[in-house]
């Protein structure tokens, strides 16, 4: 696509850093994920496999239509089942829930560690956030599948960053994150982000496809502004 350092493109580069875990611990993603994350940090709801009770708690996916409806898709559990995955990547495929998943954001936002457990060392934790790409700028992120992306612009004419697993935001958005903030997201219109200067973590989930939705960008935007004007007026407090 073009040489090295020349651009930054999105791709599936925490697919192949998924297959150095496994070989550097010996063991499958799945197990090294629940015994060296998920369990410690008490994420009973998070897995790249789920029980049968967890199965019927599964959200049901939507598809926006040509019109602006949402169509309901089947979900998985009313669906043909196929048998548990024996493969697992590093890129996608963990199921889990708002809750857990915000434990797992507020560990990072903690430095790695939370209620005196710790995942990672704080100067890991400081690299994922700090600008890794350079000069480069992450720009425009062009689909390649509509049906399943939309074009990514999360914050038009402010300058993005990447570091070890964020998105960098340089800028400060009107009425909601400070700059220096990181982000990022999940297929099915999942997000989250994390300000370090007010100490705020969030998270905002949806299942509708395609990625990027304007209409699910617009409730997030406002979300996120609710937050900082209830902060600002002293109705909550960051942590």
């Amino acid at each position: 696509m073009f040489d090295p350092g020349e651009r930054w493109q999105y791709g599936g580069n925490i697919d192949w850093v998924g297959r150095i875990v496994q070989a550097v611990s010996g063991e499958p993603l799945e197990a090294h994920f629940r015994k060296h994350i998920f369990e410690p940090l008490g994420m009973s709801d998070t897995g790249f496999v789920i029980t049968p009770a967890q199965r019927t708690r599964e959200a049901s996916g939507h598809r926006r239509q040509f019109d602006g409806s949402l169509k309901a898709e089947p979900t998985e559990h009313l669906s043909k089942q196929s048998p548990p995955p024996q493969s697992f990547t590093g890129g996608g495929g963990i199921y889990s829930s708002a809750p857990d998943y915000l434990t797992l954001v507020r560990m990072l936002m903690n430095g790695g560690a939370l209620d005196g457990v710790r995942i990672l060392q704080p100067d890991t934790v400081a690299l994922m956030g700090q600008n890794q790409i350079g000069r480069l700028d992450v720009g425009v992120l062009r689909t390649t599948t509509p049906a399943v992306s939309r074009d990514v612009d999360f914050f038009p004419g402010r300058k993005l960053k990447w570091g070890f697993g964020h998105m960098l935001t340089l800028e400060p958005v009107p009425e909601g994150r400070s700059a220096g903030s990181l982000t990022w997201a999940g297929i099915y219109n999942t997000y989250y982000w994390i300000d370090p200067k007010t100490r705020i973590a969030a998270v905002f989930m949806t299942q509708v496809l395609p990625f990027a939705d304007d209409r699910v960008l617009g409730v997030y935007r406002r979300f996120e502004r609710g937050i900082y004007a209830a902060i600002k007026a002293g109705y909550v407090k960051a942590n």
